[in-house]
């Protein structure tokens, strides 16, 4: 499966020419405060994307383009970390072009990749302490924080949780 989609977003695998969109993402200071540093290198950029493309042939991890239903990019999200039955996600960023729902679709999309097509019952993921706004949003969601270490807040959330928060915005999203 190549794309998702929801009411104003879809998910579509990152490709090679992704790179320069990626890059300006994550070297962005309004966006990049709570993720793992990069350097600003393209060719090092589309190397990682080379690299990363094996990993997703073997099914390891996903990494995704959020884009508008215009076609417009405005972020981006991975799955990884796959164990027993249970997947992270994390590089999770939006930009000033995303839509009005963008975050709340986006988590839904990435709950039923993992859930409906890879196969997963929950989801396991750390935010960053500080991130009070990504703390917030996933508590809303049903997720339970599970532990911290003096970086990171832990998190788990099953599927009957996604259910459940899916509800609260049916009307907006469906």
């Amino acid at each position: 499966m190549k794309e998702i989609r929801s009411k104003s977003i879809s998910l579509r695998l990152v490709e090679e020419e992704d790179a320069s969109f990626i890059l300006s993402l994550r070297l962005d200071e309004k966006y990049n405060s709570f993720l793992s540093k990069v350097g600003s290198d393209l060719e090092s950029q589309k190397l990682w994307i080379k690299e990363y493309k094996s990993h997703e042939a073997n099914k390891e991890q996903y990494y995704f383009i959020i884009e508008r239903a215009d076609g417009k990019h405005c972020g981006t999200v991975r799955l990884y970390d796959f164990k027993n039955d249970s997947f992270s996600w994390g590089s999770w960023i939006l930009n000033e072009d995303k839509t009005r729902y963008a975050a709340v679709e986006s988590a839904f999309l990435v709950y039923q990749y993992g859930f409906n097509i890879l196969g997963f019952g929950r989801s396991h993921f750390e935010v960053m302490k500080g991130n009070d706004r990504v703390v917030a949003f996933h508590e809303k969601m049903g997720a339970i924080r599970v532990g911290e270490d003096d970086i990171n807040f832990y998190f788990e959330i099953n599927r009957d949780q996604v259910a459940t928060a899916r509800l609260k915005f049916n009307g907006k999203l469906l």
